[in-house]
């Protein structure tokens, strides 16, 4: 399994939920851009699955060199790579954090997956899958360049998913509402919205085993964003949201 931004609690949780189930993986590719972290995910997952795993380094932020990534074989791509970034009036106009958000949630990130989609394509399997967010349903004031880049990141799965489809591909789009990790740390969530890494990590497997296009990790969040994605844009652009 390839695992981009293994980092991510999600990531993690969703790596020893596939193996308390009893996935086997010949190794499990860990990308990141913060090996020490990485490291200790990798020490656990071998001492209590006796998983072997491989570290590498993976800044979307930096030159990517894509011939360190051809050896790498897989049948599953789990990415939950993302940026919130700065989300207040000062965020919206620092273009260093506006080009951060757009590279790190899209533009740098698109690439690196289609690299290993097309090795699933010329093998004709496997299965990837995507993190993007309910902030792509629709842009709202709150996050709406974070959003504008999930809503990107969300069209391309979908695109993928029907590209690779003939191809005996599959690629499955979830999308987390509030979740309680590191990038929302300190956010007023409210908690029978929230998600823990754990939750998130039992919704992704579940669509993963039955194949499912896409997911809410929490049921309530597809009505949510129903009702918002159905507001008329003149009340809509009212709203404080």
């Amino acid at each position: 399994m390839i695992v981009l931004g293994s980092t991510s609690e999600v990531a993690q949780a969703f790596v020893e939920k596939a193996l308390q189930e009893g996935e086997k993986f010949e190794k499990i590719y860990l990308f990141t851009s913060n090996k020490e972290t990485t490291e200790r995910f990798a020490r656990h997952i071998d001492v209590k699955f006796l998983q072997q795993s491989e570290i590498i380094e993976l800044d979307l932020t930096k030159e990517i060199d894509y011939n360190a990534f051809e050896n790498i074989n897989s049948t599953v791509l789990f990415c939950a790579i993302g940026y919130l970034g700065e989300g207040t009036e000062e965020g919206l106009y620092d273009n260093k954090n506006t080009q951060k958000i757009i590279d790190v949630n899209y533009s740098k990130l698109v690439p690196v997956i289609n690299y290993f989609a097309h090795k699933f394509e010329n093998r004709r399997s496997g299965t990837i899958i995507g993190l993007s967010s309910v902030a792509g349903d629709r842009g709202r004031q709150s996050n709406f360049i974070y959003g504008s880049a999930k809503a990107a990141f969300t069209a391309y799965l979908s695109g993928l998913r029907n590209y690779l489809f003939d191809k005996k591909v599959h690629v499955i789009t979830i999308k987390p509402g509030f979740m309680a990790t590191k990038m929302t740390e300190g956010l007023p969530l409210n908690p029978k919205l929230t998600a823990t890494p754990k939750q998130a990590a039992d919704c992704i497997y579940k669509a993963f085993r039955k194949q499912k296009n896409t997911a809410y990790v929490l049921p309530i969040w597809g009505i949510i964003m129903m009702i918002i994605r159905n507001i008329p844009e003149f009340i809509f652009k009212k709203l404080k949201l």
